[in-house]
Formats: structure tokens, C-alpha cells, sequence
């Protein structure tokens, strides 16, 4: 299916913004609605083989060096990129970032006063096979609190950003944990109107006796457009 003949998501899909109390969704969102043009050739079909342009291959987080374990809850989170047919996108590069069990990010911009783990950078980069499968080895972030006269927390939550066979085909998204109580008060993950879409966006944990010992297992399949898209979140 070309992506100019794809209908546009079905309403309470796409999160509303800006969202109150996020400070980065008013400085980020423009004010006037985008001036549309049909497509070009270069934005339909390129860049191909965006993995040989993007070094992959970075599928564990916890696991710095020989003897150098990140500090937290080890976990896999493992998954398959699919399109609107559920169809399975091979070859699609997928990134994750998220911050440390203290819910501190290992970036310049995160200066919040807790620890930062030198062992845990917490970012990765891998490509789905031919199922469209993918998965990383990482810890359980921790919760951070935003800075806003409400006094809200993050709840643990990781970033993923999926480039499928086209630059015009890229999410980004977040995963949130399944059972956390800050689910229920986190202003972006509630910021998507329609509860089964907000759903779509928190993992499924795993029986312990089908992981093994030493990680925990989610899976978190997602979903790039149509009635059962995986929601964007900035």
C-alpha cells in the first residue's frame, strides 16, 4: 500500500497536544496545522536499507562491558514491528532509549539530583529479522518527577522509535509497564483519548517460568499505522 493512500488514524488514536503540565509539548508543538504536499518519489521509496546506513547491533543495555552490569531490575523486552495488515516489517531499525533505575537519563539536558550509573547508557539500536521481530536485554527504568505546579511523575517507561523501509514511515512511541499504579496519573500516556489505543502502548509481562532465570519478559509488539496503530508519544 503506498503511505499517500493510507487513511488517517481513527479519532482518539493520535495523543492530544500540547498536554497540561508538559512543558517540552508547548515549546514543541506548532501552532498552525502543517501545509500538506503530496509526496514525492524520495520520501515514498528512500533511503533503502536504512540498517546499512545505521550501525544495529546494539541489543544490550544492561551488559556495558565483561564485568560491567547495569544497576536495576534486568528485563527483555522483545517484540515484532507489524503494519496495518499485521504483517511482519523486516529489516526495520529500531531504537530505544530510557533512563536508569534512578529515573535519570544519561544526557547533558538531565541534570535532576540522583545518581547517574556509570555502567548504564541506556540507549540501543538493532534491526527487526525476517518476522519483524526484535528484542533487547535491558534494567527497569525508574519513575522521575516533571517539573510543574501539578507535582506529577513519569511512570517507568522506555522510548522506542521504528524506521520501517522509508523515511516517511518512522514512529516514535513509548512502552509502559503493565500493573504500575503511575500509569493511571501520567499526563502523556493519558494524553491519547482512546483507552483500548492507550492500552496498546503497555507491555505484556511474561510468566517468570517462560523467560528463565536472571531478566523478567515483556513483549510489546507495535504496530506503525491503521485501526490498530501503536499511538505516537513524544
Amino acid at each position: 500500500m503506498r503511505i499517500d493512500s493510507v487513511p488517517p488514524w481513527p479519532e482518539g488514536i493520535e495523543p492530544q497536544v500540547p498536554t497540561e503540565g508538559y512543558a517540552g509539548t508547548f515549546t514543541h508543538t506548532p501552532a498552525v496545522p502543517p501545509i500538506r504536499r503530496p509526496p514525492g518519489r524520495t520520501e515514498l521509496t528512500a533511503p533503502r536499507d536504512l540498517a546499512a546506513k545505521l550501525p544495529c547491533g546494539d541489543d544490550n543495555l544492561a551488559v556495558l562491558g565483561h564485568g560491567r552490569m547495569a544497576l536495576g531490575q534486568y528485563i527483555h523486552i522483545a517484540g515484532r514491528i507489524l503494519d496495518e495488515d499485521a504483517r511482519p516489517i523486516a529489516h526495520a531499525v529500531v531504537e530505544l532509549w530510557q533512563a536508569n533505575a534512578a529515573g535519570r537519563y544519561f544526557h547533558p539536558i538531565d541534570t535532576r539530583d540522583a545518581p547517574l550509573d556509570p555502567d548504564f547508557i541506556g540507549n540501543g539500536r538493532i534491526r527487526t529479522d525476517a518476522e519483524g521481530r526484535f528484542g533487547f536485554f535491558t534494567i527497569r527504568p525508574g519513575a522521575y518527577p516533571v517539573p510543574s505546579k501539578n507535582n506529577w511523575w513519569r511512570p517507568p517507561h522506555v522510548h522506542f522509535s521504528v524506521l520501517g523501509p522509508a523515511s516517511l514511515s518512522r514512529l516514535v512511541t513509548q512502552m509502559y509497564f503493565p500493573g504500575d499504579p503511575m500509569n493511571a496519573y501520567d499526563h502523556i500516556l493519558n494524553s491519547v483519548p482512546d483507552a483500548a489505543a492507550r492500552e496498546r502502548l503497555i507491555a505484556r509481562q511474561l510468566p517468570p517460568h517462560e523467560v528463565g532465570l536472571g531478566w523478567l519478559g515483556f513483549v510489546h509488539d507495535i504496530v506503525l499505522r491503521g485501526r490498530a496503530a501503536t499511538p505516537e508519544q513524544p
